[in-house]
């Protein structure tokens, strides 16, 4: 009998790309791939811990596969959680899940997959295309840094051929994945001052991003982007008719606002293949919440950011991430994010209620002392205003 091998995601889109990535491991060691979950022999289920719901429904899955499976199939489990298992030196998560769920066979870190294998992807006119792995930024609430490690971003040339290749391909949109796109390259430059040699031969100054009055750390993520937006289709390719060779469509995914500098502000304006809508995740309107979430900037810095996006980019469409019932938050500290919620006029925004995760600064600092009823409560004022009920009017010009 084949052996056959079917793929379960879970989380963001970092873990899309990772699941193709790991279907192409999966392809080079014999296997085939099934079409359904029953028809596998070996499942891997790549995890997401970003709330403990996440969490809970891979523990869910692993129970009903070992339940209904008929093949008994070899269960592998991937992705943020074993990146957890991996950094924890204690050892106490990995011990807590075998023990949560002991008809796992295979706790796999993805370190051992890495970006030796292509992506196997199963669209051509778009992909998705990671350029760094990894946060350096260590948000009190987030478990990113302790799934994924410190950021590392894939060496330019990498990225370029990558994109080159799809293009050949007919791939004509691509969106550039990482943790925090904009601060793309910090480990990259060896000098900033003496400027860094792009893939093509060109000497550039690395963008020193500004922030709470000093230079913070240098970026090439602007750069990238121009270099992305040139690309076009091998010669060889033949031309569809009605459409032009290349990649037409640049988006990227996630930005932190205290790494969004006006040299990319810029690059956005001049570039028209850079997607306008831009994902700026605030997290809350209360500064004291902020500091306590370690965000470096205040509310007013970061409607003074969008303020320059749009006067810049006049048909920018701004989206976020915001986290109510965060501990200790007061009714009038989120009152201060409905505030600012009215007055960003953000196009969407991916609302959470506040989750307590391992290792995280919050959770060994602070009670989670919000009640859940209120966390919803909150959840929806903030759904509501936001998501359903169109283009607020109190825009920042």
């Amino acid at each position: 009998m084949s052996q056959t091998f079917f793929i379960k995601t879970f989380g963001c889109q970092q873990n899309v790309a990772d699941s193709q990535r790991i279907a192409s491991y999966y392809l080079a060691r014999g296997y085939k791939p099934s079409k359904t979950i029953k028809g596998a022999s070996e499942i891997v289920i790549n995890t997401c811990m970003i709330r403990q719901s996440a969490e809970d429904r891979v523990t869910g899955l692993v129970k009903n596969i070992a339940k209904s499976h008929k093949l008994k199939p070899k269960l592998v489990i991937t992705g943020c959680m074993v990146g957890m298992a991996t950094r924890d030196e204690s050892g106490k998560y990995l011990r807590d899940l075998r023990k949560r769920m002991p008809e796992v066979d295979e706790f796999l870190p993805l370190e051992e997959v890495g970006f030796d294998y292509p992506a196997l992807r199963n669209e051509v006119e778009k992909a998705w295309v990671p350029i760094s792995n990894g946060c350096n930024n260590f948000c009190t609430f987030c478990v990113v840094p302790f799934t994924r490690g410190r950021e590392v971003s894939r060496p330019f040339a990498d990225v370029i051929d990558e994109i080159k290749d799809l293009a050949s391909k007919g791939c004509k949109e691509v969106t550039l994945l990482g943790q925090n796109v904009n601060s793309y390259g910090a480990d990259l430059v060896k000098n900033a001052t003496k400027g860094y040699e792009l893939p093509s031969g060109r000497i550039v100054k690395p963008v020193m991003v500004k922030h709470l009055g000093r230079f913070r750390i240098p970026t090439l993520f602007p750069y990238l982007l121009e270099e992305v937006c040139r690309i076009k289709a091998s010669p060889s390719r033949p031309r569809i008719a009605g459409r032009s060779g290349g990649i037409q469509t640049v988006k990227f995914i996630s930005s932190n606002p205290w790494d969004f500098s006006d040299e990319l502000i810029d690059v956005i304006a001049k570039n028209p293949k850079i997607d306008r809508n831009l994902h700026l995740a605030v997290q809350a309107g209360d500064d004291k919440i902020l500091k306590r979430m370690n965000r470096w900037y205040t509310r007013e810095e970061y409607l003074d950011l969008l303020k320059r996006i749009r006067n810049k980019i006049p048909n920018a469409q701004i989206s976020t991430d915001i986290i109510v019932g965060f501990p200790k938050e007061t009714k009038s500290q989120f009152q201060n994010t409905v505030k600012l919620a009215k007055e960003a006029n953000f196009a969407y925004a991916y609302v959470a209620k506040y989750s307590s995760r391992p290792n995280t600064a919050a959770t060994k600092a602070f009670d989670d002392n919000v009640p859940y009823a209120e966390k919803e409560r909150r959840f929806h004022i903030l759904d509501q205003l936001i998501n359903h009920k169109g283009s607020l009017r109190t825009a920042v010009h």
